[in-house]
């Protein structure tokens, strides 16, 4: 562990504002949950249970983004907050493991500070922005502790999103091809689709930082689509978010939800 070497750090120096209070739960069998109170706004977390007809309901809605992409080819997934929502996971990976090493005095951080700062971003700039004075081989050091970490916990605790087989059902019936497109380590990626009995359902993983550029640049898009031989005018993409520019993103067409950290 990386306790020798960390400074302490305090949440106030990179935290944003809070806009939704929360509690966190953590359940005497160690599996990890978010719960919220006093959100103003609440967002229904994604279920596939009725989105599962989504692709043949649009296809038939002469106004749906769907109908320029006929004949549907392929489809691709991101998987964290697409296929699972692993983010209650990931946040107690972070949080045991920043207590450890005495982050912020060893006051354990917060929902809030997590979705703020730590949420979806990259482990090289994550590791940067929690330890920016720290040498970074040190510090990406500590972002290899917190994926095991998160490996550790996920068994008996990732699930599936309501609906989600019904889906790949769907795809399958129609034999549409398929890749899962992901900026998680390939430890973790591999991980997720075998504890959600998709590894045999993906003929293809793409890791978005053994391309030349991660998402949310198109290349690990780019890469999928070649591999499975698949055209972007052709091809759907599931994302729980997205930050292409106008010329990156022209060809592709993405269908963006909203699953992390809601409820």
């Amino acid at each position: 562990m990386l306790s020798a070497f960390l400074p302490r750090r305090r949440l106030s120096t990179i935290s944003s504002p809070a806009t939704s209070p929360r509690s966190i739960g953590i359940s005497t069998s160690n599996s990890c949950g978010f719960s919220r109170r006093g959100a103003r706004k609440k967002r229904r977390c994604i279920s596939w249970t009725v989105s599962a007809a989504t692709p043949a309901d649009m296809a038939t809605n002469s106004g749906s983004a769907l109908t320029k992409l006929a004949p549907l080819e392929a489809i691709l997934f991101d998987i964290d907050g697409t296929l699972c929502d692993s983010d209650p996971i990931h946040f107690c990976a972070f949080r045991d493991l920043l207590q450890q090493v005495g982050f912020n005095d060893g006051v354990p951080i917060t929902e809030e500070f997590y979705s703020a700062t730590i949420s979806g971003g990259h482990n090289d700039d994550l590791a940067r922005a929690l330890f920016p004075d720290m040498d970074h081989q040190k510090a990406m050091q500590f972002m290899d502790d917190k994926e095991a970490l998160f490996r550790k916990l996920a068994p008996g605790q990732l699930k599936a999103l309501d609906g989600l087989h019904e889906l790949c059902g769907w795809i399958e019936g129609r034999n549409l091809k398929r890749a899962a497109v992901t900026n998680a380590p390939r430890a973790n990626a591999e991980l997720m689709l075998s504890l959600l009995g998709l590894t045999d359902f993906f003929p293809v993983l793409v890791i978005g930082p053994e391309c030349d550029r991660a998402k949310p640049f198109p290349d690990p898009y780019l890469k999928a689509l070649q591999l499975i031989d698949a055209s972007p005018e052709h091809t759907f993409i599931f994302e729980v978010w997205i930050m292409l520019s106008r010329r990156d993103s022209l060809k592709l067409c993405f269908f963006i939800i909203t699953s992390r950290n809601s409820q």
